[in-house]
């Protein structure tokens, strides 16, 4: 019977099993963990657990001493992991993959090895043609955090920051509505006899969500604008109570503002930057003392009066109203923030380790493909051939050009 199998499996007639995915090439693949540069910038992608399980897959890991500090993560920790401790940056960044919150500075482009591949964040509106032109003269393959997707559709890294984010800001609007920050001196939420704090959410996604969460329990009165009706009920939806929503419109909106202690802009553009809906006049026309968080400053803001800060100095004043406008709102709790990347990033990992490198990941996965920007020396995101006055290349043809 086998033979008979063999010989109708030969001339055909019996389709043979598709071969199983092998990873191509023999080498190990070499993950690059450097210590980030910027003081402002506390977190890491890959926790020791994380590295623990890589390394028992064969990848070889190198990190950066230090590189996990400000997360409480201990070189030790990643030393037990089997991740190899290297005292130099140019060697972190010299691996196949480099794993980085903060897009890389100009120098660190040049230490990286030709070829390579980058995942970190973009952070457009901090980049220049030179940075996209020193990406392509090495040809490295970059990879952004926020146009990465999913299987789904979503967008994870996003959705896990904004998450964090959005659990934080009503944490900051506490600190800063307080006397001891020189605010109005009022309690986030409200106690018995005396009326609530107002609170005002601009955008109705995860960061809404999630600060509309923490705002209700606190005991605030909350208001959400936004464009897109199908979001507005959504996050009714997902809170289960009856909240005030409304469109973005200049009457509403502005009479919300006015009257409003804490003002959250939560506004995420799906492609290049923000659109500006509360102007300067609007924000003149608000109570003194009360508090704008600016969420979406990375993409340049929501607000006419906002401008990017840090978290050394994260706050100024315009109109006697306090402006925070820090990018990296999750750094203030990179350990929390560092396991939420981890989770996204591992499997990632795995897999490009099982085909043989990010090249094979972007002909593979249409998910992965959303997060390029560049590769082998091309820009290929058109919005930022557009920003920077750089032709572009669309992914798909090069790809189509490999064969």
């Amino acid at each position: 019977m086998p033979s008979e199998m063999s010989e109708l499996t030969a001339v055909g007639l019996i389709p043979k099993e598709s071969p199983a995915l092998v990873k191509k090439g023999g080498s190990p693949l070499q993950v690059g963990l450097p210590k980030e540069i910027s003081a402002q910038e506390k977190r890491i992608v890959l926790t020791p657990e994380s590295v623990g399980l890589l390394t028992n897959c064969g990848i070889q890991v190198a990190v950066e001493s230090g590189a996990g500090l400000q997360a409480k993560f201990k070189d030790q920790d990643y030393a037990d992991a089997g991740a190899r401790i290297v005292y130099s940056h140019k060697e972190a960044l010299a691996a196949d993959v480099v794993l980085k919150v903060d897009a890389p500075t100009l120098e660190e482009i040049g230490d990286m090895s030709p070829g390579s591949c980058l995942i970190s964040a973009l952070q457009i509106e901090k980049q220049s043609a030179e940075f996209i032109k020193a990406l392509n003269e090495k040809k490295i393959t970059a990879v952004a955090f926020e146009y990465l997707e999913d299987k789904v559709g979503g967008m994870p890294v996003v959705r896990a920051m904004s998450e964090i984010a959005g659990s934080t800001v009503m944490l900051i609007a506490a600190e800063y509505l307080s006397s001891v920050h020189d605010g109005k001196g009022l309690i986030l939420g409200g106690v018995t006899g005396v009326p609530p704090t107002q609170v005002v959410i601009i955008g109705a996604g995860t960061v809404a969500e999630y600060a509309a969460r923490t705002a209700l329990g606190l005991g605030a009165n909350i208001k959400v604008f936004d464009n897109h009706i199908y979001k507005l009920r959504r996050i009714k939806q997902l809170l289960g109570q009856q909240i005030y929503t409304s469109t973005l419109d200049n009457f509403g909106l502005s009479q919300a503002l006015a009257e409003a202690d804490v003002v959250i802009g939560a506004l995420r553009a799906e492609k290049g930057r923000n659109k500006i809906v509360v102007t300067e006049e609007m924000v003149a026309n608000m109570i003194h003392g009360s508090i704008i968080i600016d969420v979406g400053i990375d993409q340049g803001g929501c607000f006419e009066t906002s401008r990017m800060t840090t978290h050394d100095e994260p706050v100024y004043k315009v109109h006697d109203i306090i402006h925070y406008c820090v990018p990296n709102i999750a750094s203030r709790v990179a350990r929390t923030a560092s396991y939420s990347l981890s989770n996204i990033f591992t499997p990632i990992v795995l897999h490009m380790n099982d085909l043989g490198g990010a090249e094979e990941m972007i002909f593979n996965y249409k998910w992965f493909l959303r997060g390029v920007y560049t590769y082998r020396g091309s820009l290929t995101n058109a919005y930022l051939g557009k920003k920077f006055g750089l032709n572009h290349k669309e992914l798909q043809l090069l790809l189509a050009a490999r064969y």
